[in-house]
């Protein structure tokens, strides 16, 4: 199915992640075993488990282990007193924020990775003709490169050359040169759009969107300790489920604790941006 390309398991779990999300595969239905997911992507069963912690700790995953195939797990219904995984949750609300006239996404977070696979819902809705924004305006922060990271981080520390940091700072990169080409192409159906960068001086506890001045989402990043095996070895290290976080929302309309929030959030925002953040560069 996919050649001879070598299938890195991150484009394994997005994979999956869509048949999950389209309804190709449903709630309580078995995935295929590691030896079939290893043969249809034309990988080993290592990049298979690998793919299958990423669903697992996103919560779209039950029963992992090695002796049977896991489970699509139950996901909740949107209600406004039931936070859902970041990867759930967040693109119906940017669905929603796309329905504006114009459209404007800040986003504070240690990489572009759920905003990015987020974003594919309102992009496929406006090639469809379903959506038509005038004007999109997209600002993210992001960690400097220059800075020595809380979280991923490896457990005996970094070295002279960290493959910690590397893997970090390429997934960075290489997440928001897709989002900004994403976006950046909806120019040719003459939308408006404007996508910029700028680089954090510290770690964020927390990923913050907020959409079109009226909502604000977070969550927290869940620092846990895990493994990842790479073709130099094994990264042992302290990482963060980002993904898999619930997402917290608060609207403007809800009353007065949440438009307080929302605009304290956007002072927050607007503050950094303006004062100690510096241009980023996605190399």
């Amino acid at each position: 199915m996919f050649g001879s390309r070598r299938i890195p398991f991150q484009e394994i779990a997005d994979v999956l992640r869509e048949r999950i999300r389209v309804g190709d595969l449903k709630a309580g239905d078995r995935l295929p075993t590691q030896a079939e997911l290893a043969d249809e992507f034309g990988v080993e069963r290592g990049a298979v488990r690998q793919a299958l912690r990423l669903l697992q700790d996103d919560g779209l995953l039950t029963n992992v282990s090695k002796g049977s195939p896991p489970r699509i797990a139950e996901l909740p219904g949107r209600g406004d007193d039931e936070p859902q995984p970041t990867m759930v949750g967040l693109a119906p609300r940017l669905t929603e924020a796309f329905a504006a006239s114009h459209v404007r996404i800040d986003a504070a977070c240690l990489t572009a990775e759920s905003l990015m696979i987020a974003m594919g819902e309102p992009l496929r809705l406006i090639y469809s003709g379903q959506l038509k924004p005038a004007r999109i305006d997209v600002r993210v922060l992001l960690p400097s490169r220059d800075i020595n990271l809380a979280f991923p981080v490896a457990v005996e520390g970094p070295g002279d050359a960290d493959p910690v940091h590397q893997r970090w700072l390429s997934m960075r990169n290489a997440q928001g040169h897709v989002l900004r080409h994403n976006l950046q192409s909806l120019r040719s159906h003459g939308i408006d759009v404007s996508i910029v960068f700028r680089a954090l001086p510290f770690t964020p506890p927390v990923k913050l969107y907020l959409l079109n001045d009226r909502e604000a989402l977070v969550a927290y990043y869940m620092v846990t300790r895990r493994e990842e095996f790479t073709d130099s070895g094994t990264l042992d290290m302290y990482d963060v489920l980002g993904t898999g976080s619930l997402l917290f929302s608060f609207e403007k309309e809800a009353g007065r604790r949440d438009a307080a929030f929302v605009a304290e959030s956007q002072k927050w925002f607007d503050a950094l941006w303006e004062t100690i953040t510096t241009d980023l560069t996605l190399s």
